[in-house]
Order: C-alpha cells, then sequence, then structure tokens
C-alpha cells in the first residue's frame, strides 16, 4: 500500500467516513440526551412502584400477623382456667399459622414471663432448639421491657436462630398488668418477595436501622446496620412518609431511591437501583448504532471498490487469471501496469497462484502419506528421504477369532464394526504419542519413538504401555451393552517389544509410506501371538520390561522358545501402571494381579502343560 497516493478509494473513503461520523454524532446525541433522559425517568417511577408494593405487601404481612396473634391471645384470656380449651385453641392456631414460632407473655413487674406458646413443629422442622427462645429474650430484653410500657417494635431473628426470622413487640394488658407480647415468626414469605431477581433491590431496616428483610440472607444472619446509608439518613430526618431521590454510596457510585415507611414499629421499606444498570439499555443501544454504522461503511466501501468504472477493465483480467487457475493452470501470466490498488491486487493475484501450484505440488507428495503426523512433518522437510536407525518400540493388537465373528456379520456390519473399533484404538495411540504404521486386516501396528521421539527409548516405551492400558479400558467400554453373534464381546491381544530398527520411507514413485522394519519388529508380531496361549492381553519383551520396569506392575510368564530366537526369551505380562491415575481402571485402584486381570477382562487361566506346541506355525515354544 506505500505505492498507492491519494487513490479514488482512498478518497470516497474519506468522503464516506466524515458523513458517517456526523451522522453518528447525531444519534449518539439524540440516544443520550432523549433516550436516556426518559430512560431515567422510566427507571425512577418504576422503582417507587416496586417499593410502594413491596411496603404494602410487608405492612400486609405484619398486620396479618399481629392481628392472628392477638386472636389468640384474647381467645386464651376469654377461656380463663379451662387448660383444655387453651391448649385446643393453641394447636390450632399453630396448625393454621405454621409460619409462627412462638408467642411470649412478659411481665416487666415480675420480669417473667407469664405466659410462653411454643410451635414446637416449626422448631423440629428447622431443627432449632427451643432454648434459642431464652437467647433471644435476653439479647433484647431492653426493647421488650420498653414494648411492656407501651413501645412497638420489629426485631430481627435470624442473628440468634439462624434462618430468617422477625419478631413484633408489642404493648399487652391482661388483668391490669403490664405486658409485652412477643411474636417470633417466619420472615421466609418476605425475604423471597423480596429477592424476585429484580435488578432493583429492596429491603426493610426497622427503628434502629437494622436490616430485617433483604435478598442477601449472609447480611441480615450478620446483623447488619445500614445507618450509614444515605438514602436511610434522610429518611430518619425528613417526616415525610414516601419519598424517591437520587442518592451516592460510600463508593461513589449513582443510586435511584425510593422509601416507604411502614406504620409498625418505625419501620421502612427501601428499594434502590444502580443508575449505571439503568443506563445500560442506552448504552447497547449505542453500541448497536455504531456497529450499524461500522457495518454500512464497510459495504459501502467495498461497493465503490468493485464496482468503480475505473477499475472495471482490469477486474476483467483478473476475472480471466481466474478462470485460467480453476481449469487447474496455476501459472497465470499477468504483469501489474499501475502502482495504485489494482497494480498491487494483480501482484498479490500472481503470488497467490504460485502458492497455489505450491499447495499441489505438495498435497501430491502428501498423498503418498497414511499418517498425519508423518505427512506434516515431510511438509515441513524435516522428514528425511532414505532410512534411518531409530531405537523405537512396536506394538502390534489383533482381535482373537475375528475370523469367526466376522462370518456371522454382514460386510457392512463388519466395516462398521471395523470403523468404531479402530478409531477408538488409535485414539489411544495418539494420545500417547504414537503413530499408527499400518492396519493389517483387523490387527493395528504402531510405533512409538518414529518419526519422532518423546525424549527416550525409555519414555517411548512407557508412552506405549500407557497407549495399552487406555486401550485395555477403552475396549471395556466398547463392550457394555455387547453379547450376541451381531455384536460379540471383543477381546484382542497387544504385543509389544522394543529395538533397533530401520525407518524410512518403503514404496515405489507412485506410492509410498513411512515404516519402521527389522528383527524388533517381527519379535513384536509373535510377541502379540503369544497372548493367547499365555492367557494375557497385554505381554511385553524383556527388552521393553527393562526400560519401564519402575513403573509398571508386571507377572513374568514361562519363557517362551520363539520363531527366530535360539534361546528362550522371558515374557512379561502387564498388569497396571500405578502411577496412571487418569486412565480408568489403572492407577492405585487398578489390579494388582494377572488373576485380576483375567477375571476383570473374562480370560480363562490358561494350562502351559495343555498348550500345542504346533499352533501358529511353531512359532513359539512354551517351557514349563
Amino acid at each position: 500500500m506505500q505505492k498507492i497516493k491519494f487513490s479514488i478509494g482512498f478518497k470516497l473513503i474519506c468522503i464516506i467516513t466524515v458523513l458517517v461520523l456526523i451522522s453518528l454524532g447525531a444519534v449518539t446525541y439524540i440516544v443520550s440526551y432523549f433516550v436516556g433522559d426518559e430512560t431515567k425517568r422510566t427507571a425512577e417511577e418504576n422503582n417507587h412502584t416496586l417499593n410502594s408494593r413491596s411496603a404494602v405487601s410487608a405492612e400486609s404481612e405484619l398486620t396479618t400477623i399481629r392481628s392472628n396473634s392477638f386472636l389468640l391471645l384474647d381467645m386464651l384470656s376469654s377461656a380463663g382456667n379451662s387448660n383444655a380449651i387453651a391448649r385446643q385453641a393453641t394447636t390450632f392456631f399453630f396448625e393454621r399459622n405454621s409460619e409462627t414460632a412462638a408467642i411470649i407473655l412478659y411481665n416487666v413487674e415480675t420480669d417473667q414471663n407469664d405466659r410462653t406458646l411454643i410451635n414446637s413443629r416449626f422448631f423440629l422442622s428447622n431443627e432449632l432448639d427451643e432454648g434459642m427462645l431464652n437467647v433471644f429474650q435476653t439479647a433484647h430484653k431492653e426493647e421488650i421491657q420498653r414494648s411492656a410500657r407501651g413501645e412497638v417494635f420489629v426485631l430481627s431473628g435470624t442473628p440468634v436462630f439462624g434462618i430468617p426470622m422477625l419478631a413484633l413487640l408489642y404493648p399487652w394488658q391482661e388483668s391490669g398488668l403490664q405486658q409485652a407480647a412477643v411474636v417470633l415468626f417466619s420472615a421466609e414469605s418476605l425475604v423471597e418477595a423480596f429477592g424476585t431477581g429484580s435488578v432493583n433491590e429492596s429491603f426493610i431496616v426497622n427503628h434502629n436501622n437494622d436490616l430485617l428483610v433483604h435478598s442477601d440472607f449472609e447480611l441480615i444472619k450478620a446483623g447488619a446496620n445500614f445507618s450509614d446509608m444515605s438514602i436511610i439518613q434522610d429518611m430518619r430526618a425528613n417526616n415525610d412518609l414516601n419519598r424517591q431521590l437520587v442518592f451516592k454510596d460510600k463508593d461513589g457510585q449513582e443510586f435511584y431511591g425510593s422509601y416507604n415507611k411502614l406504620s409498625i414499629g418505625d419501620c421502612g421499606v427501601v428499594t434502590t437501583i444502580q443508575s449505571s444498570l439503568v443506563m445500560e439499555p442506552v448504552y447497547d443501544t449505542l453500541r448497536r448504532n455504531i456497529y450499524l454504522t461500522i457495518a454500512v461503511l464497510m459495504i459501502a466501501i467495498l461497493f465503490i471498490y468493485f464496482f468503480s468504472k475505473t477499475i472495471s477493465t482490469p477486474v476483467k483480467q483478473l476475472a480471466a487469471a481466474s478462470d485460467q487457475i480453476e481449469r487447474g493452470e496455476y501459472e497465470v501470466n499477468l504483469t501489474p501496469k499501475s502502482k495504485d490498488e489494482i497494480g498491487l491486487l494483480t501482484e498479490r493475484f500472481v503470488s497467490m497462484g504460485k502458492g497455489l501450484a505450491e499447495r499441489e505440488r505438495l498435497k501430491d507428495s502428501f498423498g503418498r502419506f497414511v499418517n498425519k503426523e508423518i505427512a506434516e512433518k515431510a511438509a515441513r522437510g524435516e522428514l528425511t528421504m532414505g532410512g534411518e536407525h531409530k531405537e523405537v518400540t512396536i506394538f502390534f493388537s489383533d482381535i482373537r477369532s475375528f475370523t469367526a465373528i466376522s462370518e456371522k456379520l454382514e460386510p457392512s456390519e463388519v466395516v462398521e464394526f471395523l470403523n468404531d473399533y479402530m478409531t477408538r484404538m488409535v485414539e489411544c495411540v495418539n494420545n500417547t504419542h504414537g503413530v499408527v504404521d499400518k492396519f493389517i486386516g483387523d490387527a493395528v501396528m504402531a510405533v512409538w519413538g518414529a518419526p519422532v521421539s518423546s525424549g527416550s527409548p525409555a519414555q517411548d516405551a512407557l508412552n506405549c504401555i500407557r497407549g495399552c492400558l487406555m486401550m485395555r479400558s477403552a475396549l471395556q467400554e466398547f463392550n457394555v451393552g455387547r453379547g450376541g453373534d451381531k455384536k460379540p464381546i471383543i477381546k484382542i491381544g497387544c504385543g509389544v517389544n522394543t529395538g533397533p530398527v530401520i525407518a524410512g520411507q518403503i514404496g515405489s514413485n507412485q506410492r509410498m509410506e513411512y515404516t519402521v522394519i527389522g528383527d524388533a519388529v517381527n519379535f513384536a508380531s509373535r510377541t502379540e501371538a503369544l497372548n493367547k496361549p499365555l492367557g494375557t492381553d497385554i505381554l511385553i519383551t524383556e527388552n521393553t520390561y527393562e526400560l519401564v520396569k519402575d513403573h509398571v506392575l508386571v507377572e513374568q510368564m514361562p519363557s517362551v522358545t520363539v520363531k527366530g530366537k535360539e534361546k528362550p526369551v522371558r515374557m512379561y505380562a502387564v498388569i497396571n501402571m500405578p502411577e496412571a491415575t487418569d486412565i480408568p481402571g489403572a492407577g492405585p485402584n487398578g489390579p494388582k494381579t494377572m488373576a485380576e486381570v483375567r477375571q476383570m477382562l473374562g480370560i480363562p487361566t490358561p494350562d502351559y502343560e495343555k498348550v500345542n506346541l504346533d499352533e501358529e506355525e511353531k512359532k513359539y515354544n512354551i517351557q514349563a
């Protein structure tokens, strides 16, 4: 773009940008001034309405509790000495007023309770001790005495009882005695009503500005006091019953607030909403307008750029060149004739054609590879042609009795079953940094250490063992719900050997594949074949065992004479890897003996003395 100076596109973009910015400024002003002001007014009205409704609900709840409680006390007073009537009235009352926990009549002259009515079912259902009533009375003895002398209070019992509780304290006179009626009841319904999930926050405070009801239960439980809140101070300083105002908290955040004073106990219901939440829809609308403006601007720029008459001819030339590329002729013959955007575009077009040609050549080369990691390594130029000596761990697996299984299935069912099985096994190989070398029917051959090693032959071997244990777990999951001719239980054998190989690309000019060859590969294949007579599922050679013996739990098998080996070789059955806590069925809770493995996988315990030594073309000879 440095070659372009005051191009047509640049001039048009500047003009359109100025127009859009002027339009955006006007929209921003309208949204900020008119819509924002209307939103504020609506928010204040809604906040005031919500506060009024909350106040009516709270007043109604408190009035109902008081009326019902006084009705009971009147009935008990009328009953006189009839204990049966008193008990029956109390029982009926608590059945119909299950939210009432207790009613206490305190005598200020004797400093004792003249009568204590307890809703035992309330205390049992909330797992509360009735002795907490004494704790509450002791904590609020001063208010109770003042109530007996004529004052009315509403107190919070939540800090004492640990659940939403309120206490109504009213003066009560009976038989000329100065008493206070203390009504303790659940505030659960009020807490739920004040915590409806709205962005507005409503709460109730009493005469001391102690929090009675709030959506945050922890504040009530802690006995929070809101005396330092600006709106509370304003409510106490004014004689009006309700008011709405704008105030700031101690952090400087602005709120819209509204309060209503209740006629009971000098309580107040306060509702607030943060002004930033009120203006959030306005800001969202503003952002959407900006996004829309940007979209319109970009569309206009593209339209001008692509449909300008001054660039129609070069565009036709580029269209012809695109047809040539579509036919597979990537080396296009175009020469830039100008130093503006079209010239730059032509240069990039030619460069793109060269890149596509090179990509096509690479794709043709990649088509010779099966494994993704090998293909990517070749594409980066890290895979050398020819062979190289490597110390790797080779893995073979085979499905037991696959021929018998496949004969009972349709061809499409065999393919579907193998695809599902192979997908699970290959995932275990890939997740442990192995490479699938090839599929041989139902058998899988994989390599750890070529073309990429995890750092050392020991680490490669350990990764291979982890992959085998993951296959064991994956196969158990695969077999869940299987059984019968169409979905037989699958068992596999895994053979692992570590040794020197020649790794490289083998094949013809038309088809190549990266693989490993050598005696170590043959030994691994024969090791896999020994699983069936030895009654194992994962069998490793002594070469592999010496590299991983500090990390795996194994059981040594009888020595075996393998075809191609002069002396008997030691084989080890893998039981578990205690440190593999991430593999289901392995780790500290995994099997401890080969017997447990056989029981877990349903493998019969072999009788080594009865093994047919002529099986598998006499590749093995078990020495008991």
